[in-house]
């Protein structure tokens, strides 16, 4: 008797969830060889996010060079706290990196495992400034001098290092 009274409803309810749109059971005798469609989100909605270019510099005496990554990172790189972030290579009298993010302090690497410095199509002439993002640098003789807006910065030469 319950089986009489429940095939009935059973038969009710998938009429109305037909009659009403909802999807029906995909498996083999719902596919009927068909391909299945799934919803995708259109192009116009996806996030997209603008990545930016490294800009690379070099002192003239080819011990210091520096790479400037923007707001956002490049294709390739992506600075831990989302950029900007300024870092510039020293070669002699020994290896070091020194860094400048998007805030706090400058740091020094002494111990940097990448080591690549130093080349660039753009050489900074002693005397001249370069500016990117919130950061400016000063090539000088006497090393190279890179500072953040709010007046964090570091300094490079064979004789000094320097960061705050």
């Amino acid at each position: 008797m319950r089986f009489v009274l429940a095939l009935p409803a059973l038969l009710l309810s998938s009429a109305l969830a037909f009659a009403s749109g909802a999807p029906t059971p995909v498996g083999p005798a719902g596919d009927a060889g068909k391909p299945r469609q799934t919803e995708t989100m259109p192009a116009e909605k996806l996030p997209t996010r603008a990545l930016g270019v490294a800009e690379h510099f070099v002192m003239p005496s080819g011990n210091i060079g520096c790479t400037y990554i923007p707001e956002g990172g490049t294709d390739v790189y992506q600075p831990p706290d989302g950029g900007p972030e300024l870092s510039c290579d020293r070669i002699e009298p020994k290896y070091l990196r020194a860094t400048l993010g998007r805030s706090g302090k400058a740091t020094v690497l002494s111990d940097v495992g990448d080591q690549g410095c130093c080349s660039a199509d753009r050489t900074i002439a002693y005397g001249e400034v370069w500016r990117g993002g919130p950061f400016t640098c000063y090539s000088q003789r006497t090393g190279l001098t890179c500072e953040r807006d709010d007046g964090h910065s570091f300094l490079l030469s064979r004789a000094h290092v320097r960061a705050d």
